[in-house]
């Protein structure tokens, strides 16, 4: 039996992009604001760069509904633009639209989006599992992180809270088991393969974006 037939494609992409994660989840920013030594402001900076992303990924996802190849993985349950925006109106005040701008790393990320996974199921595939089965797996680590860090409970930390999934593990399994039999060929499932690993590194530039201004968000003692 050949490695093809016994490797389900959910595990193809763990696998296939485990370099790229790895070098994702290592960033600067990312391991000083979760050990408590940025501001909260750095936290408010992150969730403001985040919105603009998930604002273009769920607008995008809506025009996806009846595509065979997205629509299954679609769920009201997972969308987080509605919980970013209550992050933002707690870390920053009702006026946050008006306090936040795109880095050129978050408007790099946005027009792969808008150009490309707008137009191709396999590349939207691709930043959705990348996303929300990161929001349901490190995303709850993170959230425990923050909480300890920074003192917050539920306001400030709702992009982290899937109300609607209480149990993430069956999501996600339910999520892989439709993965493995998404009617993708070889050819498509590599597109997706690709186009995630060129996600974690919009992600891993968006992260050295934040870390140029890491000065100014550093609590001193």
């Amino acid at each position: 039996m050949s490695t093809t037939e016994v490797v389900g494609f959910a595990e193809r992409i763990r696998l296939e992009t485990q370099q790229a994660h790895s070098a994702t989840e290592n960033a600067l920013f990312v391991s000083e604001l979760l050990g408590g030594k940025l501001s909260p402001a750095a936290h408010a900076e992150l969730a403001a760069q985040t919105w603009f992303v998930y604002d273009s990924l769920e607008r995008i996802g809506r025009s996806y509904t009846d595509d065979p190849i997205v629509g299954p993985f679609l769920s009201d349950e997972l969308l987080r633009t509605g919980a970013l925006e209550a992050d933002l109106a707690f870390l920053i005040g009702p006026d946050w639209r008006a306090r936040i701008a795109p880095l050129p790393a978050t408007v790099a990320y946005v027009e792969r989006l808008e150009q490309v996974a707008a137009s191709s199921p396999e590349a939207f595939l691709a930043h959705h599992y990348l996303r929300y089965l990161g929001d349901l797996s490190g995303g709850q680590i993170i959230r425990r992180m923050l909480e300890r860090a920074y003192g917050y409970e539920r306001d400030g930390l709702r992009f982290y809270i899937f109300d609607e999934i209480p149990k993430p593990k069956p999501f996600k399994d339910a999520y892989r088991a439709k993965l493995d039999a998404a009617p993708l060929d070889g050819d498509q499932q590599q597109a997706v393969i690709d186009e995630a690993n060129l996600v974690y590194g919009l992600n891993g530039a968006l992260f050295d974006d934040l870390a140029r201004d890491i000065e100014r968000y550093r609590m001193r003692a």
